[in-house]
C-alpha cells in the first residue's frame, strides 16, 4: 500500500506554544547560537507574544479544582511478559529514505513510520485491543502524560506530563516543547500546508501552567476531543534551536530526538544500501506498563532491497527474519505449508484477521489533469477496472470489494453505497458521452480530433504489477489504453504529491479512529492554492496545491461546504449523515474507484522470531506496528545449527481469528 506515513494516523506532533520557561525565560539556550544564525526560541517566544488570544500563562492554583483526573491504568496489557530484550532484527525496504526529516519534502514516505508513526509515544494512546466507545471516545492508557481530565463545558483538555518522561537525547521533556510545537507545525518553513492548516484551525488555544501541566482548548467538542489532544507529542525546542528558513535543506539528514525508543546514529546510515535503528540505553519508559514488554530488540536493521522477489529470497535465506505474505501467490505458491522451511519448522507462518477502517485501495483520478477533467470519462473508468476478476484471480478470492472511501467505519461507513462494477457497454457508452466513439487498429477508442482514449496510471507497488496488468487487460475491452508506469514507492509518492500524475494506484493506510476524514483529501483548500475567485466562480488561472493528500485535485464549493460542517460538529448523528452524503457526491464525481480491502494480514517469519499467543492486536495494520515481537537468541542457535544438521522442528502455521 501506500507508504504508512501518508496515512491518517493520528498526527504525531502537536501543540506548539508558548513559552520559555522560568528559569530560561529570553535567553539562549545552553548551546550558543552562531552569530547570523537563527535563534529558535527567541522567535518561538515573540511569536507567541504577538499571538496573545492563542498562547496562554496562568498558575497551577488556576487548574479547576473540580477535575476529574484520569489515567488509564486499570486497562489490561497487550504485549507478552514472555517478551525478551536483545538481538537484531533485519527488514527490507524497497527504497533509501530521502530525508529524516519528519516533516516537510519528501519526508512523507514509506520509511516514516519506522522514526515516528510507530516510534513515538504521543501523550497517551489508543488501547489498540478494547475498543469500546465510553462518552469521552476511546480508551487511553498513558504514554508521555501521566493523567489528564476532560471539562466538556470550557471544551478543553487538561494534561499533566509525567515528570520522568525525556526525549531519547536524555533532555528532559517539559512543557516548553509543547508549545514550541505549534511554532513549529504553523510555520511556512516546513514547507507543509497540510500541518499549517491542522495546527492553525483544530485548535484555539494552549495554556502553559507550570513544566508539566499544560491544558488544549479546542473550537468545538468533538467526539474525538481525547484522539485530537492525547493523540500527539511535543516537538524538541533544543534540537531546533535554528529553526529558519532553511529547515528542510539543514536538517534533511539530521534525526531528531523522539519521545519513543530508538533512535538512529550517524554510524548506521549507509546511504542507498541500509540504515539501522538503534534501542536507546536506558530509556526512561522502558519499564512502564504498557511499554515494557515492548520494543524488544536492540536493533532494527532495514535493508535496501529494490525487487519484490529479491527481497522474498532474502527472507528464505535468512537475511530477514520476516516477510509480509499478504499476497496469494507468496502464502500458497512461493511459500506454501509444503515448503520445507515450513515443514520443518523453520518458518513460522501467521495469518492474523484485524478489525479496522480499510485501507483505500483504488484508483485515484487527477482532476486537474485535460483527459480525466471530464466526467464522463471518470465514469467510464470506472465501469471499466475489473476489480471483481483482480480479486478471483490475483487474491484467489481472499480480499473484498471496497465499496466506498470508507470502508470498516461502523455506522459511519454508508450502508447501501455499492462501487461500480465491471460493464463494457456501460464503459463504452460513457466514453461516448465524451466523444470517443470510434475504435482505432489496435482497439482503443479515438475522438474525431484522432486522440486516443489513453491514460497513464502510476503506482509505488512494484508488488501488485500483475493488478495492473489484469486492469489493463481488461479495460482494452472497453477501448481504454492504461499506460502503466510503475515506480519505487517514494519516487510515486512523490509524483502524486507534486501532481504530476493522471491516475494514481495506491491506499492510504488510514488510522484506526472514529469516524472517516475528509478535508485532507476532498476539500478544495488541499486542491489548489486559490481555487476559487471572491464571487465564489472557479479562478481560470487556479494552479494545483503540491504536498497535501487532495490527490485528485477535487474543488467543489458544495463538498466545501458539508466538509467544513463536519468538521466542526460535534452531534454523532449530524456528522454520519454528512458522511453519507460526501460519500455519494464522491461517487457522483467518479475521481476515486474503489479496489479491494485485505481483512488479514499475513507474514512468514522465522521461528526465532516470537510473538504473543494472542498474535497480534485488533487494530493492527502491519505486523510490525505495535512492536510486539522479539528475538530468541537461544532459539536461534538452535535454528541455524538445525538447518545444518537436518534437525526438525513442529510446523507452526497458525491463522489468529478472534477479530475476524
Amino acid at each position: 500500500m501506500m507508504p504508512r506515513s501518508t496515512s491518517f494516523r493520528p498526527v504525531f506532533a502537536l501543540l506548539a506554544g508558548i513559552l520559555i520557561l522560568a528559569s530560561g525565560c529570553g535567553k539562549k539556550t545552553d548551546e550558543t547560537v552562531a552569530a547570523n544564525e537563527p535563534d529558535s526560541l527567541v522567535d518561538a517566544q515573540a511569536y507567541y507574544e504577538a499571538n496573545p488570544d492563542f498562547f496562554h500563562f496562568k498558575t497551577p492554583a488556576d487548574i479547576p479544582a473540580d477535575l476529574k483526573w484520569e489515567d488509564g491504568m486499570d486497562l489490561p496489557e497487550f504485549a507478552s511478559p514472555d517478551a525478551k530484550k536483545g538481538g537484531t532484527v533485519n527488514y527490507w525496504v524497497q527504497d533509501f529514505p530521502r530525508t529524516l526529516r519528519i516533516v516537510g519534502p519528501d519526508s512523507n514516505g514509506s520509511f516514516r513510520p519506522w522514526i515516528l508513526d510507530d516510534n513515538v509515544m504521543t501523550y497517551a494512546q489508543r488501547h489498540p485491543n478494547d475498543t469500546a466507545l465510553t462518552p469521552d471516545g476511546f480508551k487511553h492508557f498513558p504514554g508521555l502524560a501521566d493523567r489528564w481530565a476532560l471539562d466538556r463545558e470550557n471544551k478543553t483538555v487538561y494534561i499533566h506530563i509525567n515528570p520522568k518522561a525525556k526525549w531519547n537525547d536524555g533532555v528532559p521533556i517539559t512543557t516548553r516543547d509543547v508549545l514550541f510545537n505549534f511554532y513549529f507545525y504553523r510555520s511556512p518553513f516546513i514547507k507543509a500546508p497540510w500541518y499549517n492548516n491542522f495546527y492553525s484551525t483544530k485548535y484555539s488555544g494552549v495554556t502553559r501552567f507550570d513544566d508539566h501541566t499544560f491544558a488544549l482548548h479546542f473550537p468545538e467538542l468533538r467526539p474525538d476531543i481525547y484522539s485530537l489532544s492525547l493523540g500527539t507529542t511535543p516537538v524538541p525546542s533544543h534540537f531546533y534551536k535554528n529553526f529558519g528558513d532553511d529547515f528542510v535543506e539543514r536538517y534533511q539528514w539530521k534525526m531528531a530526538p523522539s519521545t519513543g525508543p530508538y533512535t538512529i546514529l550517524d554510524r548506521d546510515i549507509d546511504k542507498g544500501r541500509s540504515i539501522t535503528l538503534t534501542r536507546v540505553k536506558d530509556w526512561w519508559a522502558q519499564d512502564n506498563k504498557y511499554w515494557r514488554y515492548r520494543f524488544n530488540p536492540d536493533r532494527e536493521r532495514l535493508i535496501v532491497i529494490r525487487d519484490n522477489a529479491k527481497a522474498f529470497e532474502s527472507f528464505r535465506k535468512g537475511d530477514i527474519d520476516f516477510f509480509d505474505l499478504r499476497l496469494a501467490e507468496d502464502w500458497y505458491d512461493k511459500l506454501p505449508d509444503s515448503a520445507p522451511e515450513v515443514a520443518n519448522g523453520y518458518i513460522q507462518k501467521l495469518k492474523f484477521y484485524n478489525d479496522i477502517p480499510r485501507p483505500t485501495y483504488g484508483l485515484w483520478m487527477n482532476e486537474a489533469s485535460p483527459m480525466l477533467a471530464n466526467r464522463d470519462i471518470r465514469v467510464g473508468v470506472q465501469f471499466a477496472m475489473n476489480w471483481e476478476l483482480v480479486i478471483s484471480k490475483f487474491s484467489r478470492g481472499d480480499w473484498g470489494r471496497m465499496q466506498t472511501t470508507a470502508d470498516g467505519y461502523g455506522d459511519f461507513t454508508h450502508p447501501t453505497l455499492k462501487a461500480r462494477t465491471y460493464d463494457i457497454d456501460q464503459a463504452l457508452a460513457s466514453f461516448a458521452k465524451a466523444g470517443f466513439t470510434q475504435r482505432g487498429p489496435d482497439g482503443i477508442l479515438v475522438n474525431d480530433q484522432g486522440q486516443r482514449l489513453s491514460i497513464q496510471v502510476t503506482t509505488g507497488y512494484e508488488h501488485y504489477k500483475d493488478v495492473m496488468t489484469i486492469l489493463q487487460e481488461q479495460a482494452i475491452k472497453a477501448g481504454l489504453d492504461l499506460r502503466v508506469e510503475i515506480l519505487d514507492r517514494t519516487a510515486a509518492w512523490k509524483k502524486a504529491q507534486e501532481k504530476k500524475h493522471e491516475i494514481l494506484f495506491a491506499a492510504f493506510n488510514v488510522g484506526p479512529e472514529m469516524f472517516p476524514r475528509y478535508w485532507e483529501t476532498y476539500h478544495s483548500a488541499n486542491a489548489y492554492e486559490t481555487p476559487f475567485l471572491e464571487d465564489g466562480s472557479v479562478n481560470p488561472a487556479r494552479q494545483p496545491k503540491v504536498q497535501t493528500n487532495n490527490l485528485q485535485s477535487i474543488a467543489y464549493p458544495e463538498l466545501d461546504r458539508m466538509i467544513d460542517t463536519y468538521d466542526r460538529s460535534d452531534d454523532l448523528e449530524e456528522m454520519k449523515q454528512l458522511a453519507y452524503k460526501m460519500e455519494e457526491f464522491l461517487y457522483d464525481d467518479a475521481s476515486f474507484s474503489p479496489g479491494f480491502v485485505i481483512p488479514y494480514m499475513r507474514t512468514g517469519a522465522w521461528r526465532w522470531l516470537r510473538v504473543p499467543e494472542e498474535g497480534n492486536v485488533k487494530i493492527s495494520t502491519q505486523f510490525e506496528e505495535y512492536r510486539l515481537f522479539w528475538i530468541d537468541e537461544d532459539l536461534k542457535k538452535e535454528v541455524l545449527e538445525a538447518r545444518k544438521t537436518g534437525k526438525t522442528f513442529p510446523p507452526e502455521v497458525k491463522v489468529f481469528e478472534q477479530y475476524k
